[in-house]
């Protein structure tokens, strides 16, 4: 969780930036045209066919997929340090997904020749780009084993938990959830029906584990949170 550490001295576990040496993290850090933007900006298109890569610097986006209902689901979430766009780049075919900007959000769009040179000049930044679709991969599955392994009310305290180590701010309360989902998104990425998850989070704060505001999740007691999610101590 954030500790109110600066953004360019600390980047999120997991990142992109965050697995680099401080060499190769210099050196894709200049790769690309630097550009801000606000809230609601689409990075990313999904079928389109590109091949840019976008470097998150700030801020925080949405992982988005259209579904053949008409609906949208939440895939993920990717904040400053993380790298999207890389599947594109690397086996040439339509976008997968929409990456949209949740608040202002610095970025750098690198054109896939450039990083491709790099990856070559550093081959060390190569096997951690691996590791790093290997670790989405493996989330990605987790997500699909709680569908199917897990209660409703679990999945959501096993998600938000995790909401808490990638997007979490300490406060007086507890942890505050630095991220605005709607209830049909934390829905679609607990993989369970909207008023399911409504009953859920009601019965969270009857036990006093959270409190809810409008798009915004407050966890009061992330310890016995994190026991009815059934999560190892050093995973959350």
């Amino acid at each position: 969780m954030r500790q109110g550490d600066p953004p360019e001295a600390q980047w999120p576990h997991g990142t992109f930036l965050k697995r680099l040496d401080p060499r190769a993290r210099a050196v894709v850090l200049r790769l690309g045209v630097r550009r801000r933007v606000p809230a609601g900006q689409i990075l990313i298109h999904q079928g389109t066919r590109e091949s840019h890569l976008v470097l998150l610097e700030e801020g925080l986006t949405k992982v988005t997929a259209h579904l053949p209902d008409g609906r949208s689901a939440l895939l993920s979430l990717r904040v400053g340090g993380d790298l999207v766009g890389e599947m594109s780049a690397l086996n040439d075919q339509p976008r997968s997904a929409t990456i949209t900007t949740c608040g202002p959000t610095r970025y750098s769009v690198i054109p896939q020749e450039a990083f491709t040179r790099f990856l070559k000049d550093h081959p060390e930044a190569a096997l951690e780009l691996a590791a790093m679709v290997s670790d989405r991969l493996r989330w990605s599955n987790r997500r699909r084993i709680d569908f199917t392994s897990y209660a409703v009310k679990m999945r959501v305290a096993r998600v938000v938990a995790e909401l808490c180590r990638t997007h979490g701010r300490r406060c007086r309360d507890g942890v505050v959830i630095d991220v605005h989902l709607t209830q049909p998104e934390l829905a679609t990425i607990c993989g369970a029906a909207e008023t399911s998850v409504h009953k859920a989070l009601r019965e969270l704060r009857a036990d006093r584990l959270v409190d809810t505001d409008y798009r915004r999740i407050t966890v009061r007691d992330l310890t016995r949170l994190r026991d009815l999610g059934e999560l190892d101590p050093d995973e959350d």
